[in-house]
């Protein structure tokens, strides 16, 4: 009896002892991870840049006010259709007219100076300057006969040295008297050819000051300066305008262009002529179609970015993408046709290689082989294999592990 009951209590220790055995080693065993899997297929890859970008007219007329004033009168708005020379806005010009006038009376002062410089000055004192010049001429052509005559008698003992002396010097005088008057002439002469260059400036400045105001009077009543549609007019009755001002801005809206905004590391990518495709969030369901046109020269801050601005003309027949909105771009860079192609979440990084991990199955489970491929163009999902896979192979997609070579996993296929 003891011998029996000996025997069950060490076998109930031995069932005991390998329970816990058994318990401690499935504790010790890791559960199989999963993993999705695609299987490698061909497909059409379009590779492109997608970015922002902003319109704008491509031939854009801008009308900004010349002076200081105040709307007193519209004749359109924004949105409209216009033709060329239609009254748009007139501004208060009371203040520009009153200088006008003055500008046009200090012009009309300033040529009639430049009339009597042009004719050797002032008439009356010129007359003057060549009346005491024949005078003196008259005085001279005397003195020296009376010279000559004396001379003739002090040679004939009729008069006496003295008397020649004296006329001698009164003939000096007179010749010094000639010079001085010519000479005061050709000063007056310089004088009135200086006077002219001077008063021809003050001419052409008051001309140009003429013509300036007469520009900011015309800017007075603002009309469209080409057929087309007035995008911007952001003025109404009574609202004050500064100088500088934009009063208006008239454009051709069929002839648009969007400036796209590159990132830096992609504008190697662009040459002219690739296929750009527009969206606006404000119509969803529509596309516009452009072309590159002018590639950056040149990258400039914008906001955060550093970027390049390309310029893309896009057909705007129905005129419903308006000037400064915000639009979505994606410029087209490469298309390939039934190339072998695997997403890019299969894809591992490391340094200049590229891999994937391929599902091999076995009887048992399915291991993961590294291995290495070489790509071709991407688009935002999907990488160009050229080199390393073949359609019908099954690759991991290791969102949710770190995948290693030979890893034994268990498969889930992705929808």
């Amino acid at each position: 009896m003891k011998e029996r009951r000996s025997y069950r209590v060490w076998l109930y220790a031995g069932l005991a002892l390998a329970a816990i055995i058994f318990i401690v080693i499935l504790s010790e065993r890791r559960p199989i991870p999963k993993v999705e899997v695609v299987t490698v297929a061909r497909g059409n890859l379009s590779a492109a840049i997608t970015t922002n970008g902003k319109v704008e007219p491509v031939e854009p007329f801008e009308m900004h006010g010349l002076i200081p004033s105040h709307v007193i009168r519209t004749h359109a708005v924004e949105g409209q259709s216009v033709k060329k020379g239609q009254l748009l806005i007139e501004l208060d010009d009371t203040e520009i007219q009153a200088e006008v006038a003055h500008a046009r009376e200090d012009l009309a002062a300033r040529r009639e100076a430049l009339r009597i410089a042009s004719s050797g000055g002032s008439a009356t004192e010129l007359a003057q300057i060549d009346s005491d010049i024949r005078k003196a001429d008259l005085d001279h052509s005397r003195l020296q006969e009376n010279v000559n005559q004396l001379e003739k008698l002090v040679a004939q003992q009729a008069a006496t040295q003295q008397e020649l002396i004296v006329m001698r010097e009164n003939l000096a005088r007179s010749e010094a008297d000639q010079k001085r008057l010519q000479t005061d002439r050709a000063e007056f002469v310089r004088k009135a050819k200086l006077d002219v260059d001077r008063q021809t400036l003050l001419v052409q400045q008051a001309e140009a000051t003429l013509r300036d105001l007469e520009d900011k009077l015309r800017s007075t009543h603002l009309t469209a300066p080409v057929d087309g549609t007035l995008y911007s007019f952001p003025f109404h009755v009574n609202d004050p305008t500064k100088e500088g001002d934009l009063l208006a801005a008239v454009a051709d809206l069929r002839r648009i262009r969007v400036r796209a905004f590159i990132d830096e590391p992609e504008l190697g990518k662009l040459v002219p002529g690739q296929n750009v495709e527009i969206s606006w969030d404000a119509l969803p369901n529509r596309k516009w179609i452009g072309k590159t046109e002018q590639i950056p020269r040149q990258v400039v801050p914008h906001g955060t970015r550093s970027v390049g601005e390309l310029l893309c003309p896009v057909n705007n027949d129905d005129q419903r993408l308006i000037p400064n909105t915000n639009v979505n771009v994606r410029i087209e860079l490469d298309q390939r046709k039934s190339v072998v192609i695997v997403p890019r979440s299969a894809l591992v990084f490391d340094g200049t290689q590229r891999f994937v991990f391929v599902v091999q199955d076995s009887a048992a489970s399915s291991t993961l082989r590294k291995q290495e491929v070489h790509l071709g163009i991407s688009d935002a999902t999907n990488s160009e294999v050229v080199s390393g896979l073949n359609t019908g192979e099954i690759v991991a997609l290791p969102t949710n592990l770190e995948p290693k070579d030979g890893m034994r996993v268990r498969v889930i296929k992705s929808e």
